[in-house]
């Protein structure tokens, strides 16, 4: 089994090189690694060549966004399973992969995911927030349940099945292909119990409140569309993640 990773990059010399290393580190898998860049203006490509292993595949070429870049990634990708590793993020340890592959070694499943932490953008060691996402049942849609989009695998017939990422949706295309896979399919997504991916907080959704009003737009806008909820699906979603800060409130995070 080969799983294809996709990393989409513009201009994050400072992180990409983790997010390669933690893909280069997998051991007991096949793995491709394709990286899109958006015509990145600093170092970044730089990093991803001087970066240990070789064999990646490298594009860079203008693209409409992070999400038309994942879909060139998906396209060009020959990998039996697709997930995707963000230039700011990296997988937990080096067996992540193998684990996955062993889940999807059965032929019933098309999906995996599992938990992530988020952690200090200057120290990646703290971790500030835990994303536990618990078993996919589904009525948890209706109350704003979603997989962290970092560490959700599908089989590649899937994106023939349901399509790609829609790039007209500048921050909610991950929530709105997640909605649109799990209230179609009639496999059973698999829950991993563990946490797979590490992100640096201050993400593209959060980073200022005209972001965070946009989201929560293009939720709406991706609810619908799927005919899952509304409005009161977006407060519970929101409200839910509160949870997962009140470890770390009263401190600065915790060593991961």
């Amino acid at each position: 089994m080969k799983i294809s990773i996709i990393t989409a990059v513009y201009n994050a010399a400072a992180t990409v090189g983790q997010a390669v290393a933690s893909v280069d580190a997998q051991t007991g898998v096949d793995v491709e690694h394709i990286i899109v860049d958006g015509l990145s203006q600093d170092d970044t490509l730089a990093v991803i060549a001087g970066a240990g292993q070789g064999g990646r595949i490298v594009i860079s070429e203008a693209d409409r966004g992070i999400y038309d870049a994942i879909n060139k990634g998906i396209a060009r990708a020959t990998g039996d399973v697709i997930g995707v590793v963000h230039a700011d993020d990296y997988l937990a340890d080096d067996h992540v992969l193998s684990d996955i592959a062993a889940i999807f070694a059965d032929p019933a499943v098309e999906a995996v995911y599992g938990d992530l932490d988020y952690v200090q953008k200057t120290d990646t060691r703290r971790i500030v927030r835990h994303w536990q996402a618990g078993a996919y049942r589904p009525a948890r849609l209706r109350r704003g349940w979603m997989p962290p989009h970092p560490t959700l695998f599908l089989r590649a017939a899937v994106f023939d099945r349901i399509g790609g990422y829609d790039p007209a949706l500048r921050i909610a295309a991950d929530y709105d292909l997640i909605l649109r896979y799990f209230s179609t399919t009639t496999a059973h997504p698999v829950y991993l119990p563990r946490v797979l991916v590490k992100m640096r907080v201050g993400g593209e959704s959060n980073r200022s409140l005209d972001r965070i009003l946009l989201k929560m737009r293009e939720d709406r806008l991706a609810l619908r569309r799927n005919g899952i909820g509304g409005w009161g699906t977006i407060a519970v979603k929101n409200l839910s993640k509160l949870r997962q800060f009140l470890p770390f409130l009263w401190g600065q995070g915790r060593a991961s």
